[in-house]
């Protein structure tokens, strides 16, 4: 009969390898972390659960694939296991936005990698994803920075166009008595004088805070005069269609505000376009969507974005690599282009309590821009006799 005491077990030296497999699974498993070892050949040989939650895939299916396809183009995941395996050391990254083929939104992460010393062929990784607090919070320091650049804009601008109108004042003071050749460097100097205070002047908008004076505007009506200014100038060979919702309420806005903003987005469209050298097709439509509604400082309350203005191009689409810095000033793919326009109707569709977006592929790209509605009646604006 037994007395209840237990009997130890000896494990053979063949089970002791066995036991220790499971218990690192088991271990590795219960980690909240994706971790995963990397082969030679950049091939996945291991993946916790939380590797599989992390990249909506099974670990049987991630052991028959590569780092670079489980990851989006360009991710520094890859180079870091790379450098791992190269270099033999440790290697640490902060704060990596990194994105998967299956959800293209980018997560902010931190990554650990470091060689195994039973298999120095092998790296083992690991992604340490950041809180909504620590994205929310670096959202708020790229305002910060916003603002102070701003700020910067807004002294420069001042300090510039000053010594810039004295220089071209010299310049048109000393032409008459030059000679012919020496008369076109003068007038270069008043050329590219000019060039530099339109710049200058464009830089000053995104310093100005005061607030917009908003008054009741029918987005058709800024969307029709738009269109006319565009087909008799830069898009007089671009077919520009329209498909709007005649329901749609009037919204509190500054209508010339609204002008630039699309003219911009038109624009850019149309110069999108004639880098395919075919048929250009643009389309205007709006739309009515209540569900949109989002938080913003300063409010306790979601405010709803209900209407809904597209600007659609059969152009080439926009690159990956500029998407997610598309509405940043000075971004730009264009030889002549400053980098400014799309950062400028950012900067008015944020003024005026809205959002706006880019969704882009080869062929078809669309600039979405939400808007709320007038909220309340604004006083007529007096006008002179």
């Amino acid at each position: 009969m037994s007395d209840g005491s237990s009997i130890p077990v000896k494990l053979s030296s063949a089970a002791l390898p066995v036991r220790r497999h499971i218990e690192h699974d088991l271990l590795l498993g219960a980690l909240p972390h994706p971790i995963m070892v990397i082969g030679e050949d950049d091939r996945i040989v291991y993946a916790n659960t939380a590797t599989e939650i992390f990249f909506e895939a099974s670990q049987a299916r991630l052991k028959r694939m590569r780092l670079a396809e489980v990851v989006a183009f360009g991710c520094p995941l890859v180079a870091l296991a790379e450098q791992v395996r190269r270099s033999g050391v440790t290697v640490n990254e902060y704060g990596v936005e990194l994105a998967t083929p299956k959800s293209p939104h980018p997560r902010l992460v931190d990554i650990f990698g470091g060689p195994m010393t039973d298999a120095p062929d092998h790296t083992i990784l690991m992604l340490q994803q950041r809180s909504m607090a620590h994205m929310i919070e670096r959202q708020l320091t790229h305002r910060a920075a916003a603002r102070s650049v701003s700020g910067l804009a807004a002294v420069l601008a001042h300090e510039i166009k000053n010594p810039l109108s004295g220089i071209r004042g010299a310049a048109q003071l000393i032409e008459p008595a030059l000679g012919d050749e020496d008369r076109a460097l003068a007038r270069l100097i008043c050329t590219e004088t000019d060039r530099i205070r339109n710049l200058v002047d464009r830089m000053e908008v995104f310093g100005d805070e005061r607030p917009i004076l908003k008054e009741p505007v029918n987005i058709h009506s800024v969307l029709d005069h738009v269109k006319r200014l565009a087909e008799t100038g830069f898009a007089r060979d671009i077919k520009i269609t329209k498909d709007y919702d005649p329901s749609l309420p009037p919204l509190g806005a500054s209508r010339d505000k609204l002008v630039q903003a699309f003219l911009n987005l038109i624009k850019n469209a149309a110069e999108a376009i004639a880098e395919r050298h075919e048929p250009g097709r643009i389309t205007l439509s709006t739309a009515f969507k209540p569900g949109v509604r989002m938080s913003v400082p300063g409010a306790e309350a979601r405010v709803s974005l209900p209407l809904c203005i597209e600007v659609t191009d059969n152009g080439p689409g926009v690159a990956d690599a500029i998407k997610p810095h598309l509405f940043d000033p000075f971004v730009t793919t264009k030889r002549t282009g400053t980098g400014l326009g799309l950062a400028l109707v950012a900067k008015i569709v944020g003024d005026h309590g809205g959002i706006i977006e880019c969704e882009s592929e080869p062929g078809r790209t669309t600039f979405r821009v939400l808007l709320p509605l007038q909220e309340k009646p604004y006083p007529a604006r007096s006008r002179k006799t």
